[in-house]
């Protein structure tokens, strides 16, 4: 028997209400807040997306290519069968999962992955229904919604996250696989951002909608390798933090047929020490919001909508590989005023985070043993 969508929803007050036990956690404090971080899941091989489905439970990407769901007690773990086949090599894997907004009307979930092809491996975004019969889930009616058509054999600068918009678009990113030039290359997916239905069409008011002069999915192009992005709550905006080279990490707002620059210009240098391109502007490109110089190697993003930590509502959140800390940066105007690092070195590289069903804010660890943990109020 097949249980319908609302098996995945009943209960979740219940759920919330009797969080299971810690598995271990530590009081932090910060400039901003006094906090506590408990870890939650443990045992997680390179987790890299994950989100919460409306009754507390979890789905969980491992890079390898596994995904996996966890009850709402997080005492039971199944492996999600019908994933779609993933090149996973390099920075490439099972990438980006997110639970569609009408989850509970629809059973959909959006995910991203690096799809093998003719000459190697590409971005690819897809819909899928997650079903649960007894103690099986799998994901059905696989869909591709967007794809890097132009496949190549290097492991690098996958992006990729997906990000549905509240006009039911869906938004998602790409990087330019190590090969710098395509991010200029209107007619190439890489180091771009894609806007498209969700069943994989062109809304009517995107920039380029007619293919004349550039792919009609594009939305921004010249980017280097987005690993974040968030809709911001309170304008609806997409924002974005990609990498930079040796250097010049950047928060942008990507806004229809926008160029950022990459490789024309960067606040940083190339590996070598060289100059990038022209320097740090030029006619044409935009600006970031924000840059980081030396590089943080940025992560996952999202803007904290809970109240857990009261003073932390509404302040975005970027998570860092190489500098293993989590940036709280506040934001105004459309503008970042001010920036705070936290647990620098604390708990390994950070890879996801995400707003949490009880007004908490999670993230995840890409380690081998990688875990995810819950930041709350501290008592």
């Amino acid at each position: 028997m097949r249980f319908p969508v609302s098996a995945f929803v009943l209960a979740g007050v219940v759920a919330l209400a009797s969080l299971p036990q810690a598995l271990a956690q530590q009081v932090h404090e910060a400039a901003s807040a006094r906090f506590t971080v408990t870890k939650m899941v443990d045992d997680l091989d390179y987790p890299w997306g994950f989100d919460f489905l409306p009754d507390g439970s979890l789905l969980v990407n491992e890079v390898d290519g596994r995904m996996v769901w966890i009850s709402a007690g997080l005492d039971r773990r199944i492996e999600v069968a019908g994933v779609p086949e993933v090149r996973a090599s390099g920075q490439g894997g099972l990438l980006d999962v997110v639970v569609a907004p009408d989850f509970a009307e629809t059973g959909e979930i959006f995910l991203t992955y690096s799809e093998p092809g003719s000459g190697g491996a590409g971005t690819t975004a897809a819909r899928a229904r997650l079903e649960r019969e007894g103690n099986a889930v799998r994901l059905a009616d696989v869909t591709v919604i967007a794809r890097m058509e132009k496949k190549t054999r290097g492991g690098r600068h996958f992006g990729s996250r997906v990000v549905p918009a509240p006009d039911g678009t869906v938004f998602v990113t790409t990087g330019d696989r190590g090969e710098a030039e395509r991010a200029q290359d209107p007619f190439d997916h890489a180091g771009a951002v894609l806007r498209v239905t969700r069943d994989g069409g062109i809304p009517a008011d995107n920039p380029f909608a007619d293919g004349a002069k550039a792919l009609p999915e594009m939305w921004s192009t010249g980017h280097r390798n987005i690993q974040g992005a968030a809709i911001e709550p309170d304008t609806g905006l997409l924002w974005t933090v990609e990498h930079g080279a040796r250097g010049g990490d950047e928060i942008n707002r990507p806004e229809a047929g926008k160029n950022h620059g990459w490789p024309m210009i960067s606040y940083g240098r190339h590996y070598s020490g060289a100059k990038i391109g022209v320097g740090t502007s030029a006619e044409g490109f935009e600006q970031p919001v924000h840059y980081w110089d030396p590089s943080i190697a940025p992560s996952g993003m999202a803007f904290y909508s809970g109240d857990a930590v009261p003073a932390w509502t509404g302040d975005l959140f970027v998570g860092a590989l190489k500098d293993q800390l989590i940036a709280r940066l506040e934001v105004e105007g459309g503008k970042v005023t001010g920036e705070e690092r936290l647990l620098v070195g604390d708990y390994g590289r950070i890879r996801t985070l995400r707003n949490g069903p009880d007004g908490t804010l999670w993230f995840s660890t890409d380690e081998a043993d990688g875990a995810l943990y819950r930041i709350s109020a501290a008592p």
